[in-house]
């Protein structure tokens, strides 16, 4: 069977990635980017299509009557209408575990980088004030070990497993959120973790129970140098009341990859926070190394293949 496959934004994978591997299953169409009003154009006669951030249901798939498969180049599937697919027999994959190490070293780097000051010395040097200083060292603003500290993990998939993985290497207590406990974790509750973690990091998928998990009211429960990072989705914890902490010193760090609007707007609460030693904002990038976004496109191809052969892989609906 020959698809007609069309790649709706091609750019959020990147320009370095060899596209040409999902032609061996028929014809492809390549567009970098895709408005929502560009969709039924782009997507024409196609039976495959393939999204990233795209919001795709009832709004628009009624007038691609051909699609029979869409494949989703996240872990995250919340952009997608899932009853309207499961309605009208259509398809739709995800991949998961392509990013795994990826997302884990980002949120390491971000919480070594903040408990460590990193910002503030590397400026030390670069401005030339250590060089004009009389001491061998400067040791101001004051750092400590994350040795011994208590790191809360929120969801306990692949990612938050790595990240317990590496927390407990160097030293950290690891206590986890998860709706359903496991065994061979600590798990507390979502309040209890805020209050006793001194770095939290948020590894949990989007839906209508993680929607603003992270209150006003459970941020105002962390500790005041306490660490937080989000590498999961952006309107899991309230960004404004993650803005105002960081302003009004209630907040140790701040380490966040990913935004409720991306790119999130100037207008936006991180705005007034961008550019602080205590704070990294980065651009959805956590996922994307070059062999995380090739592992991606080559189980999406696993995936296509596998609906081919009548089985199911990867399958969300």
């Amino acid at each position: 069977m020959s698809l007609k496959i069309v790649f709706l934004d091609a750019a959020t994978i990147g320009s370095d990635i060899d596209l040409s591997m999902f032609e061996r299953y028929g014809s492809l169409t390549v567009f970098k980017s895709t408005r929502q009003d560009e969709f039924v154009e782009n997507v024409g006669d196609s039976d495959v299509i393939i999204i990233n951030k795209l919001k795709v249901g009832r709004d628009n798939l009624p007038y691609c009557k051909n699609v029979k498969l869409v494949c989703v180049t996240a872990t995250g599937y919340d952009n997608i209408d899932l009853e309207y697919c499961q309605e009208n027999s259509i398809a739709v994959c995800n991949v998961v575990g392509y990013s795994t190490q990826n997302v884990s070293q980002l949120t390491l780097a971000m919480a070594l980088s903040l408990i460590c000051h990193l910002n503030e010395y590397n400026r030390s040097v670069a401005n030339g004030t250590y060089s004009r200083g009389i001491s061998a060292n400067i040791l101001t603003p004051v750092y400590h070990e994350i040795y011994g500290k208590t790191w809360g993990i929120v969801g306990y998939g692949n990612i938050g497993k790595q990240v317990a993985r590496v927390a407990e290497a160097l030293g950290c207590r690891v206590i986890v959120y998860k709706r359903t406990p496991v065994d061979d974790a600590e798990c507390v509750d979502i309040d209890t973790l805020c209050r006793e973690s001194d770095i939290i990091s948020v590894h949990t998928p989007l839906n209508d129970g993680t929607r603003g998990l992270i209150s006003r009211e459970r941020i105002a429960m962390m500790k005041k140098d306490a660490i937080f990072i989000n590498v999961a989705r952006g309107a899991v914890a309230d960004e404004g009341a993650l803005a105002d902490a960081i302003l009004e010193g209630r907040l140790g760090g701040l380490g966040v990859d990913v935004y409720s609007k991306e790119p999130f707007p100037t207008d936006h609460p991180f705005s007034s926070i961008a550019g602080r030693d205590d704070v990294f904002l980065t651009p959805h990038m956590a996922w994307g190394s070059y062999e995380a976004r090739v592992r991606c496109c080559e189980e999406i191809c696993l995936n296509i293949e596998a609906y081919l052969r009548g089985e199911k892989r990867c399958r969300v609906v």
